[in-house]
């Protein structure tokens, strides 16, 4: 049975592989009865309630439901906005978004910038359900800071030292590996739990403990703590640090696309226009639970990830980690809210609960800090996850030559390996502005400030 004929017995043309889905499986529990598809698919078409709960026939009778129920475009919630330089089209796509039928809550932080469906900077609050763009194609991009026990003095009496464990310690790009692959127990998590996982656990592996392009980075800068309550049980004074931003790879972007796509596959006809790249699962369905435990398992890869890094890096200087700070900035988390349980999306945005610690970046040539969360109700307990962008990747090299960035650079003694003219610090917005933005959201307790930076040279485009 194709889709012109489904179409005739009422199955809409979205609904199809739902519908083929749900003919296999009956078919297979029932190899006799082909004959009787006809009449059993239009009883799902005329009265799907009445088969949420068949075998066979759930999923397309939930989506025939949705199909009728679910308006293109509602009223938008609400959703305040932190900080002034944001581009009308990520407002736009910002107000898109909480016009969603599954949204109850949002924010915008003060880095926010154009996206894919959801703005960079957009948190999104939903009930039991999982979007997998609010996410983000890179799954759990995070930060990771470790304060070392070198003598900061050091970076500048051997800068050449650093630089030459940042090139022998890390690889950079799409597709980038290490020659011999990593361990990690990561590896040893079930990566069987989605096809997708499991037919990338190879991947996964080559690429564990790398980096990938864009504005991803490793640096070594001094991290200055002013105050005994920064709450990293050190002593006042500056220290050198080492300070990551990756995620999880190609294998979390292939994670994306392939729930991604089932995600629009569902989604409602009379909303598909409107929201296509913001494609929602149900946590209760399959392909949702699927989803949600691949995420998690990304988030875990990405963890391990930085932790590899930051292990070769520290390894090849000789040094032991005093202490650290990391978080996630492009996740999705169950959290209790107004007193229910809701999926909060942060794509390119801080965890900032009460106490919680998080890093915030700058740029290259700027600033980086460390701070703690104020719980502020109305951000749904988030802060910004860096600068943001104010410039176009494209417009960036149209402007800029990375030769003559560089030199100005050195002159501020900040040496960078590599990079392009796409992540100069001019395309970003002013960090001490947005800081300034979000004193509600955040207390910052420590300064990280970069001095030897290794960055992707290939100018690929990326999207945290």
């Amino acid at each position: 049975m194709n889709a012109r004929q489904l179409e005739k017995l009422g199955i809409p043309n979205s609904l199809a592989g739902l519908a083929i889905q749900g003919i296999q499986q009956f078919l297979k529990l029932n190899p006799t009865r082909h004959k009787e598809l006809k009449i059993l698919i239009k009883q799902v078409v005329d009265c799907p309630e009445d088969f949420r709960s068949d075998p066979c026939w759930s999923s397309l009778a939930s989506a025939l439901q949705n199909e009728s129920s679910v308006p293109s475009t509602r009223p938008a919630i609400a959703y305040r906005t932190w900080g002034e330089e944001i581009d009308i089209a990520a407002h736009s796509q910002m107000q898109q978004a909480c016009r969603l039928p599954v949204a109850v809550a949002a924010a915008l932080m003060p880095d926010a910038h154009v996206g894919y469906g959801l703005p960079i900077g957009g948190v999104l609050a939903t009930e039991g359900t999982v979007i997998p763009y609010a996410v983000g194609v890179d799954i759990a991009c995070r930060m990771k800071l470790s304060i070392l026990d070198i003598e900061p003095q050091y970076l500048r009496k051997q800068p050449s030292r650093f630089a030459e464990v940042l090139e022998r310690g890390t690889r950079f790009g799409i597709g980038a590996k290490h020659e011999k692959p990593q361990d990690h127990p990561v590896l040893d998590a079930d990566w069987s739990i989605t096809r997708i996982t499991r037919e990338k656990k190879d991947l996964a592996h080559q690429q564990l403990g790398t980096s990938g392009s864009g504005n991803h980075f490793v640096e070594f800068g001094t991290l200055t703590i002013p105050s005994p309550q920064a709450g990293l049980e050190l002593p006042v004074g500056t220290y050198t640090a080492l300070l990551s931003h990756s995620g999880s790879r190609g294998t979390g972007a292939s994670v994306c696309s392939v729930y991604s796509g089932i995600a629009r596959s569902r989604l409602p006809r009379a909303a598909a226009e409107d929201f296509g790249q913001l494609a929602w699962l149900t946590l209760d369905s399959e392909a949702g639970q699927e989803y949600w435990a691949a995420m998690n398992l990304m988030g875990d890869y990405a963890a391990a990830n930085h932790e590899v890094i930051h292990r070769l890096v520290g390894k090849l200087l000789g040094a032991r980690v005093l202490a650290g700070v990391e978080n996630h900035h492009n996740f999705a988390w169950k959290e209790e809210h107004a007193g229910r349980e809701w999926i909060v999306h942060r794509k390119g945005a801080t965890p900032a609960a009460v106490g919680q610690l998080g890093v915030i970046p700058g740029s290259m040539g700027t600033p980086g800090f460390v701070v703690r969360g104020r719980g502020q109700p109305e951000s749904l307990c988030s802060a910004a996850h860096g600068a943001g962008r104010r410039m176009s990747r494209t417009a960036a090299r149209d402007q800029y030559r990375w030769p003559a960035v560089r030199q100005h650079l050195e002159a501020q003694g900040i040496r960078v390996l590599s990079a392009g003219a796409d992540e100069v610090p001019m395309v970003y917005k002013d960090i001490h502005q947005v800081m300034a933005a979000q004193q509600d959201l955040v207390e910052v307790v420590a300064q990280f400030d970069p001095w030897i930076v290794k960055m992707c040279g290939d100018q690929s485009r990326a999207e945290d």
